[in-house]
């Protein structure tokens, strides 16, 4: 055979620094890799190196990482290597099939069911010691529980360690806290069920305590790569311990300049002190970025230097793409002019041929959204909320699968597979040309394109392929979760966007406050948050808007200011062009008159949040609407939302369903005037609301 040994040639094509990490398969590794610089493309070619010159079999390698979608991705990528057999999984993933396997073993009978959601045990413990939780209340609560059992704390042990960390959750005191992790952990037990945390903490006991099964771990794993390893945890970082035993061949990369998880008990220490507790680990930092612009890299290392003189420059990333446009910093009179101003840039771009899927609007927390949401769909820009539905749960994407299962006996090969694709999810919904607008008919129909597009790219990759191989390929994504581009805009909070890239990005809200948001009491939180924003900066490919509005409402006091993390950056972002522009419905010459407050309907307090001036009174004010009115709009949404497969709030959010039971709009004049409704949504959902409004007879006023 002529040429390089095929090891040779998978050393190709890659940079020094990932040369290093690839030609290295043994023995144990640290790999600083900064945003964007490729790692994911040094540690598979890493693996699969290793196994092509015969280091080490597939099967006794063991990849782990923090989310099936990055799972997923690694899976792919070492099968484009040729390499199958590697198991590249999730923590939890890993530990919950050998906690399956083991069970009958170490504990005998079957495994306990592992439940998705701590809220409804949250509650039944609550109400076990007569505490009285709200939503809100509930979340923060099974937070704290998850942050307890990952930093191996119990309930005799929490509120020690919580008071010496200043942790207060939902205004329970530490000790009332404990009491309350006690009972959650017995409800559990008389329920027979654990939690995505009991997971490793039961894995970890178990190879502790059965030095039997732990050999036969050692046995099977004895290659280990761990991937984020910024965002490990001490219980993961237990449960690796136990994996790996005395072997060394272990390799962990991270950066600590993406390190923003404390809260769920993740620490860089683990990455920063690897080489403490590996003295001959090999160490390699990756700094070439490959992502971002040089305009966009310069930035990012700007906001991260200014942290302090003393910031090791070593670590800069150091671009290698083309240059593009500067960066833009804008800044807007109130949140929904900020809103606005970004939707007609995004309306801009998309109409000058940019492809939705790459488009991106980053937030700090999930709560900003909602303008966001109501600016795009009054421009009429399709939009996606990264966390809502899986796309394989989808209706359309169930029914579509189902179409082409049924295909695969008559696919005889002579039809190119994307057209035989096409025609079968024309069963489906599907057409050549997309429907007009945004909502959920134009969401449907993105789906269903991205299974033909994905039909196209398995083509590209494996001429001659037919349905059965499509059909194979989304019943393994449909597994791993790792669903295909669906094209419309992202919006995402800052920590959902971290591993992501898109061509251009808009972040919002860069302000005092909110970058760093105001929780942030310590020096520690606050260089937190300035990492959060490094995440943000560097997930922009080419384009980069950042805004910050000087007042959350229109006509209030300008009382925010840019946030301090981008002073030292002011010489490399230029104004936007719409900085000056005033909201929608102010008046634009002379003096501005500020808009008088709204106030409660109830009690004539004014009104401080959107959700309680779009309803007209007060969150702790009893509701003046019919209950009966309210179910049976509540009872519609949740219809609707079944039918088009979208989740409920993108019908209406509950402060408008409120609103509108509140106020009782007798035809679509009125009903347009309640914040929310909008002119798309009146047109698809006007005369069902009209109709309920008319057909239910009122119980209370």
């Amino acid at each position: 055979m002529s040429g390089a040994p095929e090891p040779d040639r998978l050393l190709e094509g890659l940079d020094p620094e990932q040369r290093e990490v690839a030609a290295a398969p043994l023995g144990p590794m640290v790999v600083l890799a900064g945003a964007g610089t490729g790692k994911t493309r040094a540690i598979t070619h890493r693996i699969a190196y290793g196994v092509a010159s015969g280091a080490y079999p597939p099967d006794r390698v063991l990849a782990v990482t923090f989310t099936a979608r990055a799972a997923g991705e690694m899976r792919t990528r070492l099968r484009g290597l040729g390499v199958r057999g590697v198991q590249a999984r999730t923590f939890h993933a890993a530990a919950l099939r050998q906690l399956q396997f083991f069970w009958p073993q170490a504990v005998g009978g079957p495994p306990p069911n592992v439940v998705a959601h701590k809220a409804p045990a949250v509650a039944e413990a609550a109400g076990r010691l007569r505490l009285r939780l709200d939503r809100p209340a509930l979340r923060d609560v099974a937070a704290e529980i998850e942050w307890a059992k990952v930093s191996m704390l119990t309930s005799q042990t929490y509120a020690a360690r919580a008071r010496s960390l200043r942790r207060s959750v939902a205004d329970l005191d530490p000790t009332a806290m404990a009491r309350l992790l006690e009972a959650y952990h017995e409800v559990c037990s008389e329920r027979h069920v654990i939690d995505f945390e009991d997971v490793l903490l039961l894995t970890v006991g178990m190879l502790d305590e059965h030095p039997q099964i732990a050999a036969t771990i050692h046995d099977q794993y004895r290659h280990f790569v761990v991937d984020e390893y910024q965002d490990v945890n001490p219980l993961q970082q237990q449960l690796l311990e136990l994996w790996r035993g005395r072997r060394e061949d272990v390799c962990v990369v991270g950066d600590p300049a993406q390190s923003i998880y404390s809260f769920t008990g993740a620490s860089a220490d683990h990455l920063l002190g690897f080489s403490r507790l590996h003295p001959d680990a090999r160490r390699v930092r990756l700094v070439r970025n490959y992502r971002s612009s040089p305009q966009i890299v310069h930035l990012a290392n700007l906001v991260l230097s200014s942290a302090d003189g003393r910031r090791d420059t070593s670590a800069d990333l150091v671009a290698q793409s083309d240059d593009g446009p500067p960066p833009v910093l804008t800044s807007y009179p109130d949140d929904e002019a900020e809103a606005a101003g970004v939707a007609e840039s995004i309306r801009a771009l998309l109409d000058g041929g940019q492809e939705p899927s790459q488009v991106a609007v980053l937030y700090r927390t999930n709560s900003q959204s909602e303008v966001l949401e109501s600016a795009l769909a009054r421009a009429g820009i399709p939009y996606l909320v990264r966390g809502g539905e899986r796309f394989f749960s989808r209706g359309e994407v169930r029914n579509a699968i189902v179409l082409l299962r049924a295909a695969v006996r008559s696919d005889d090969g002579s039809q190119p597979l994307g057209e035989s694709v096409r025609h079968v999810l024309s069963g489906a919904g599907w057409a050549p040309r997309p429907p007009e607008g945004s909502g959920a008919v134009r969401e449907r129909w993105e789906s269903l394109q991205a299974l033909a597009l994905l039909a196209d790219s398995l083509v590209e990759q494996t001429p001659g392929a037919r349905t059965s191989d499509l059909v194979a390929e989304l019943d393994r994504r449909a597994a791993e979760q790792h669903a295909p581009t669906v094209q419309g805009i992202t919006l995402a909070s800052l920590h959902a966007a971290k591993g992501l890239e898109w061509d251009a990005v808009f972040l919002v809200g860069a302000s005092e406050g909110l970058l760093p948001i105001t929780l942030a009491d310590t020096p520690e939180r606050v260089e937190e948050e300035r990492r959060l924003l490094y995440v943000g900066l560097t997930r922009a490919r080419r384009r980069l808007e950042v805004s910050w509005a000087g007042a959350r409402s229109p006509g209030a006091r300008s009382s925010r200011s840019v946030s301090r993390f981008l002073a030292s950056a002011s010489g490399v972002l230029g104004a936007g062009a719409q900085s000056s522009r005033p909201a929608r419905g102010r008046r634009e010459r002379g003096r501005r008159t500020p808009a008088p407050p709204r106030t409660c309907r109830s009690c004539g307090a004014i009104l401080t949040s959107a959700a309680e001036r779009k309803i007209g009174r007060c969150d702790d004010c009893p509701a003046t609407y019919d209950e009966a009115t309210f179910a049976a709009l509540r009872e519609w949404r949740r219809d609707v939302a079944a039918q088009t497969s979208v989740p409920a709030y993108v019908v209406f959010t509950d402060a408008t369903l409120i609103a509108i039971a509140e106020h009782e709009p007798a035809d679509r004049d009125a009903l347009a005037q309640i914040s929310g409704v909008g002119e798309r949504k009146l047109e698809l959902y006007g005369e069902a609301v009209l109709g309920i409004l008319s057909a239910t007879p009122p119980t209370t006023r």
